[in-house]
C-alpha cells in the first residue's frame, strides 16, 4: 500500500472559512493529502474583515507540535500567521527539532481589510529564524515589499526583491502577482538560478479571501506528495487559478474562493 503523504500547517484559524487552517485543511483533503493542524491563533471574521484575534500560548503551540510530529510525522509543512515573536521563534525552533521539511513559509502580516496578522516585534525572528528555513517562501507584493523594505513597482524590482529573499536564506521564493493591475496574474518562482514565470488569466472577482494561504497549501501538499519544487509549484499555481476562477460570491465583502473547482472541466491537477 502507498504511503499516505501528510502535510502539517501552522497557521491561524478563520471563524468564516476562506483562509487559515480551515483554507489549509481543504486544499489538503482536495490534493488527496491527510492534513493536521497547529493552531495559532483564534480570529473572529468573515468576508468583510478581521474583527477579534485571541492569540494562543506558545506552549500550547509546541504542545500540537509535538504530538502531531511524534506520532503521525509529517511530509511537508506550511506555516501562515504566527502572529508574535514568541510563536515564531518557537516554530522555528520546531522546525528543527522535528525537522518538519520541506517548509512553505506564507508570510501573513495584514490581512485584506488591514489587520496586522503579525507584529512588528515578530518580524525580526521571522526574518532572522524562519525565513533561513523555509524550502520556499510565498510573499504577495504588499509582503515582499515589507520584508525588504523596497518598493515593486516593476519587474526588476520584484526580480531584486527575490534575490534579496533567497539571500534572506529561503532556498526558494515565489512573489505573487495577484495584486499588480494587470491584464493577467503573473508569479514570479526564483530558485537561486534562474527566474520562472507562472501566468494565469486574471479573473474579475473580488472574491479572493484566502487565496495566498491556499497557494501555499497547495504547494506543501504537492511536495508532501513527492513533486520536485518546480513542479509543485507550477501545479499550485494551476490549482489557486481554478479556485479563484470559480469564486464563491458568500457573505457581503471578499468572498472564499472555491477548493473543489479543480473537479470542474477536469482535473488541473497531475496524479
Amino acid at each position: 500500500m502507498t504511503q499516505l503523504a501528510r502535510a502539517l500547517t501552522i497557521a491561524g484559524s478563520d471563524s468564516g472559512g476562506g483562509a487559515g487552517i480551515q483554507a489549509d485543511l481543504k486544499t489538503f483533503q482536495e490534493l488527496r493529502v491527510f492534513g493536521m493542524t497547529a493552531i495559532t491563533a483564534v480570529t473572529a471574521q468573515n468576508t468583510l474583515g478581521v474583527f477579534d484575534v485571541q492569540t494562543l500560548p506558545a506552549e500550547a503551540v509546541a504542545k500540537q507540535l509535538d504530538a502531531v510530529a511524534t506520532d503521525i510525522g509529517v511530509d511537508a509543512t506550511k506555516t501562515g500567521m504566527l502572529a508574535n515573536a514568541e510563536i515564531t521563534a518557537l516554530v522555528a525552533r520546531k522546525v528543527k527539532e522535528h525537522q518538519l521539511f520541506p517548509l512553505v513559509v506564507d508570510p501573513v502580516m495584514v490581512s485584506t481589510s488591514g489587520h496586522l496578522l503579525l507584529d512588528q516585534a515578530a518580524r525580526k525572528q521571522f526574518i532572522e529564524e524562519l525565513i533561513p528555513l523555509a524550502t520556499v517562501i510565498t510573499p504577495n507584493i504588499p509582503e515582499a515589499e515589507a520584508l525588504t523594505e523596497t518598493p515593486l513597482t516593476d519587474l526588476n524590482a520584484r526580480k531584486q526583491a527575490a534575490q534579496a529573499l533567497h539571500a534572506l536564506g529561503a532556498q526558494s521564493v515565489v512573489i505573487k502577482g495577484g495584486h499588480l493591475e494587470d491584464d493577467e496574474a503573473v508569479d514570479l518562482f526564483y530558485d537561486g538560478k534562474e527566474f520562472v514565470f507562472l501566468r494565469s488569466p486574471r479573473f474579475d472577482t473580488p472574491h479572493t479571501h484566502g487565496t495566498g494561504c491556499t497557494l501555499s497549501a497547495a504547494i506543501a501538499a504537492y511536495l508532501a506528495r513527492g513533486f520536485t519544487l518546480a513542479n509543485a509549484v507550477s501545479q499550485a499555481k494551476q490549482f489557486i487559478s481554478a479556485a479563484i476562477s470559480h469564486a464563491f460570491p458568500l457573505g457581503n465583502g471578499h468572498g472564499p474562493t472555491n477548493h473543489w473547482a479543480h473537479r470542474l472541466g477536469g482535473e488541473l491537477y497531475a496524479d
